[in-house]
């Protein structure tokens, strides 16, 4: 499993983990990584068949996605001085869920973005579409034709202020997995949501004005305790223009624990 960390001369709050969307990568939290780390240690994962994870034999659940994260927080002795804090965007929104539910000692808060709860409808014709993901064949058509597709969204539609360097850098590792890069989506539109109530850490759900504002404002509610923030103003490109606001909600809930929490 590939990773990113970032440690500071001298950490005053808990070690912070990040877990990213698909088909991404840990690198589009580089802005993000930098700004936390300066009072924290952050890890960042690349989810195994992404980024330069190796990956699995075939499309994993989202909680076996998580017990490769319980793997690699034992091998770096993450959980040494716990409790940890867990952000994760969309796909890893659920990963980070799940993790929450498979170290319930070891991790201490969960931030939560762009939980992919559609209505059941949706998730099923989208869970189809994953499992057609196109093969490689020897013109390449589909592959070609995703990548196309692919591009245009991350670079020719891009948000204004991303530099096109950048915006072609987050392509190419979106792109990377070609016929792979559906994997995590077969764990995503299979997910059982009546597992978010079986969360026990506080969580914040922490939500821009995307295509997913509506879908975690209901996921929220299923948590307990969850509090609900909106990010207005904001739809996609988040970790490349909005930084310092995305860094302040993380430090406003990511408080350091105290005894008493500990």
């Amino acid at each position: 499993m590939h990773y990113w960390d970032a440690t500071p001369a001298e950490a005053t709050a808990p070690t912070l983990v990040l877990l990213h969307q698909n088909p991404s990568a840990s690198m589009e939290y580089a802005g993000l990584i930098e700004e936390m780390a300066r009072d924290r240690r952050v890890v960042a994962f690349d989810t195994p068949g992404y980024g330069m994870s190796d990956a699995p034999p075939g499309p994993p659940t989202m909680a076996e996605y998580a017990a490769s994260f319980v793997d690699a927080i034992a091998a770096l002795d993450l959980a040494e001085n716990a409790p940890l804090d867990v952000f994760g965007f969309h796909t890893g929104a659920l990963l980070a869920a799940e993790l929450g539910l498979a170290l319930p000692n070891e991790v201490g808060r969960l931030v939560l973005s762009g939980i992919p709860m559609r209505d059941p409808a949706d998730r099923a014709a989208r869970y189809r579409d994953a499992l057609a993901t196109p093969q490689p064949t020897e013109d390449g058509a589909g592959i070609l034709a995703r990548s196309a597709a692919l591009y245009r969204y991350v670079v020719t539609d891009r948000t204004a202020g991303v530099p096109l360097a950048r915006a072609v850098e987050l392509f190419a590792e979106k792109n990377r997995t070609l016929d792979h890069g559906a994997w995590a989506y077969h764990g995503v539109w299979s997910y059982d949501y009546a597992r978010l109530p079986l969360i026990v850490q506080p969580t914040l759900v922490l939500q821009p004005h995307d295509a997913l504002l509506d879908a975690s404002r209901a996921a929220s509610a299923l948590i307990p305790g969850a509090r609900f923030v909106d990010l207005p103003g904001l739809d996609r490109d988040i970790f490349e223009i909005a930084i310092p606001q995305i860094a302040q909600a993380l430090r406003d809930f990511l408080i350091p624990v105290s005894e008493t929490e500990q």
